[in-house]
């Protein structure tokens, strides 16, 4: 009687080349190893890689926002497409960090929702 196979584990690709985005890639003992543009790299390095894409959005002060704080306008905005203005002082509560041209979504009472860039506002 034969004995039974161990079953096969499946194995992970590792992830597309940093450089030429191919994948392709392979690991070769603790290394990654990309075929095509012959690019080497440890695993460790993808890790701080998407350490570092962390992004850090900082007011015109230079202080640190995050999603749910409250902001003070420092200079007169006005709003496109409309004759309004954000005034000067205007404090935006409960601010949402985005990615984009603005950095800020928000809703400005008497006025409503609308993006504001992280330079014209300081934390409150």
């Amino acid at each position: 009687m034969a004995a039974p196979r161990p079953k096969a584990t499946p194995m992970t690709a590792p992830p597309p080349c940093p450089k030429c985005h191919s994948e392709f890639a392979y690991e070769d003992g603790g290394l990654h190893v990309c075929p095509e543009c012959a690019h080497e790299w440890s695993p460790e390095a993808d890790a701080a890689a998407e350490a570092e894409t962390a992004r850090v959005v900082k007011d015109a002060v230079g202080n640190v926002l995050q999603d749910g704080d409250t902001v003070t306008v420092i200079k007169d905005l006005k709003v496109k497409g409309s004759s309004l203005v954000v005034k000067v002082g205007t404090k935006v509560r409960n601010i949402r960090l985005v990615d984009g041209d603005h950095d800020i979504d928000c809703r400005i009472d008497g006025i409503g929702p609308m993006g504001l860039k992280s330079e014209f506002v300081k934390k409150a």
